[in-house]
C-alpha cells in the first residue's frame, strides 16, 4: 500500500492529538521513519521535503514562503525547505523560505533558521549560527539497549 504524506502525518501522533497544521498536503514529502511532532505549523506554499529518520518538534514552524519587500505590491513568493536525513529540529524552532538542513545536522530549541545549516552540524539561536560539528550518533547497543 502507498503511503501519502497525510497518512504519514497521522501516523507520527498519537492517536489522541493530532494538532499538525499542514497548509498544502500535496507539497509535502516526508520519508519513511520521519516525524512532524504535534503543533507543528507547516506553511508549504512551496515545496517541503523531510528525509528518513528526521524529527521535527513541537511547536515548530516550516515555512516556505514569503512576499518580495522589494516590489511595491509584495508578491508571494513560493520557496522550498529541505531537511535532510537524520536531521533533528528542536521544540520551537523556525525554519525560514528555501533553507537547507543538511544531513544529520541538529536545530537546537527555539532557533530561528533563515540561512542554511550544513551537513553535520549543530545550529542554534536567532538568528541560527552553527555552535559546532555535532557528535557523531552512537548505536543503541552501545548503551547497553538492545
Amino acid at each position: 500500500m502507498e503511503v501519502n504524506a497525510a497518512t504519514r502525518i497521522m501516523l507520527a501522533y498519537s492517536a489522541r492529538k493530532n494538532s499538525a497544521q499542514v497548509q498544502h498536503p500535496w507539497l509535502l514529502s516526508m520519508a519513511e521513519h520521519s516525524a512532524i511532532a504535534e503543533e507543528v505549523l507547516v506553511y508549504n506554499l512551496g515545496p517541503i521535503c523531510i528525509g528518513e529518520h528526521s524529527v521535527v518538534s513541537q511547536r515548530t514552524h516550516l515555512c516556505a514562503g514569503t512576499h518580495d519587500y522589494h516590489r511595491l505590491d509584495l508578491p508571494l513568493v513560493r520557496s522550498t525547505i529541505v531537511i535532510g536525513r537524520g536531521v533533528w529540529i528542536c521544540a520551537d524552532s523556525f525554519i525560514g523560505p528555501s533553507v537547507t538542513i543538511g544531513d544529520n545536522a541538529l536545530v537546537g530549541a527555539a532557533s530561528v533558521v533563515m540561512s542554511d545549516v550544513a551537513p553535520g552540524m549543530f545550529g542554534a539561536g536567532n538568528p541560527a549560527r552553527v555552535i559546532r560539528a555535532r557528535p557523531r550518533p552512537t548505536d543503541l547497543n552501545d548503551r547497553g539497549v538492545s
